[in-house]
């Protein structure tokens, strides 16, 4: 793709690396249908392809015509709206989901380019006051563990007396089991989370007894947000300060020799993974944010290589296995490139996984999204479920905090973390 930037983004860094990203796309169109968004409004502005064209035209300093409109593309949001605001509309509207990327052919970066199209037009395009503050509301309470654990655990409280609506969304208090502390001769550090210690302390807690079988000391590290809710909602300089934040609390744990630094929650992963590249230019900070980076492994990437001398009998299969439908979350397969891994690992312990058609689309979790597009996520959610529960399974499994409650809220069968299950079916052998 050619591009001629604007004067106003030709000498920032932000604009040549746009520029940079968006030179590989060919605008082909093949990761148009892998795209939730696209196929749930069948809309060209709501797919990669759009919304990359709709950045190029922003970088250049252009608004759209009918005569500079590639053939696939129609006016009918446009209509009516400033370039900017529709701009904003359809980049708000995205998953962040990077489904997009595992199907393109270019190996375009659209996750980054998407980001960078946030920062810049939030700088450009004033939101309406109502947004402004929900958005603000959100990054202060969701990305602070305590002050997230005293709302939710306030709502808890008084669950039993909302309208059914706002119960569902409402997930009832899970406790967690014990935590080994076994001294090993080896040793990893786990990061906690904002969310995910009020909403499901057992994700962790599983881990720890499951390495701790391996001889691996799970330590807990600080807790609070790995900083993509704020990356992804376009306050760059606020995930910047939570990013720093974090490299200092783990830093100890990394002097000290940790092998790892373990995540449950696939979507921190995800973004744990790009700390180097988001410091690059951070001098003070951008040696240590690649070591972080390069010490990230998802759990499932812990077990799948601890347990490659286990003899195959150690799990013998419960009669009649359990039937498990696995929700493969995006940050995981597309994000973290680990599509398969859990799968593995599950049939190994003995359930029967059930075919899931569509297996790339998105739930609607994705981070904030399901509060702030409502009405696009639980679309997305009731296809999901519908997928997940056409061969009839038992109970469901992800790899993701965001999926497992929003998936948990609507589904007619029980929705766990895969360690969990993992967990249960180790200690369940050992009691025999």
């Amino acid at each position: 793709m050619q591009i001629e930037l604007a004067e106003t983004y030709r000498s920032t860094d932000l604009g040549r690396e746009a520029e940079a990203l968006l030179r590989p796309c060919v605008q082909c169109g093949q990761c148009t249908f892998t795209c939730p968004t696209f196929r749930l409004l069948d809309d060209e502005w709501d797919g990669p392809r759009g919304r990359i064209y709709l950045i190029k035209q922003m970088l250049e300093g252009k608004e759209p015509s009918i005569d500079s409109l590639p053939p696939a593309y129609t006016l009918k949001t446009l209509e009516g709206r400033t370039f900017g605001a529709n701009l904003q509309l359809h980049l708000d509207r995205c998953l962040s989901c990077r489904s997009c990327e595992t199907s393109c052919p270019q190996d375009v970066r659209y996750g980054r380019l998407l980001d960078i199209g946030r920062e810049l037009v939030e700088k450009e395009v004033p939101r309406p006051l109502k947004e402004k503050l929900m958005r603000r509301a959100l990054r202060a309470v969701v990305s602070h563990r305590y002050r997230f654990t005293a709302l939710l655990r306030t709502g808890q409280a008084l669950r039993r007396f909302l309208p059914a609506d706002l119960r569902a969304r409402i997930p009832e208090r899970r406790r967690a089991g014990a935590w080994p502390n076994r001294a090993h001769a080896r040793s990893m550090v786990i990061w906690q989370g904002c969310v995910q210690p009020a909403l499901a302390p057992d994700i962790n807690a599983a881990a720890a007894r499951v390495l701790d079988r391996f001889g691996i000391r799970l330590i807990a590290a600080s807790d609070g947000c790995c900083g993509a809710l704020s990356h992804h909602m376009a306050a760059a300089d606020e995930a910047r300060v939570f990013m720093r934040r974090n490299i200092d609390a783990l830093w100890p744990h990394i002097e000290a020799g940790a092998e790892a630094l373990v995540l449950t929650a696939s979507g921190c992963g995800a973004h744990f993974r790009d700390y180097g590249q988001l410091l690059h230019d951070d001098p003070q900070y951008r040696d240590k944010a690649t070591r972080v980076s390069e010490l990230v492994k998802d759990i499932a990437e812990i077990v799948a290589e601890e347990w490659k001398e286990a003899p195959p009998q150690e799990l013998p299969a419960p009669q009649p296995p359990r039937r498990i439908a696995f929700q493969s979350s995006c940050s995981l397969q597309h994000g973290e490139k680990l599509n398969g891994v859990v799968e593995k690992l599950l049939k190994r312990a003995g359930f029967k996984l059930v075919p899931v058609t569509y297996p790339f689309m998105c739930c609607g979790a994705a981070g904030s999204y399901s509060i702030l597009q409502r009405p696009l996520s639980e679309s997305l959610r009731e296809r999901k479920l519908e997928t997940l529960m056409a061969s009839r399974p038992t109970a469901i499994a992800t790899a993701n905090i965001g999926c497992l409650t929003h998936l948990a809220a609507a589904s007619p069968v029980p929705v766990s973390h895969w360690i969990e299950l993992l967990d249960e079916s180790l200690s369940s052998t050992e009691a025999r």
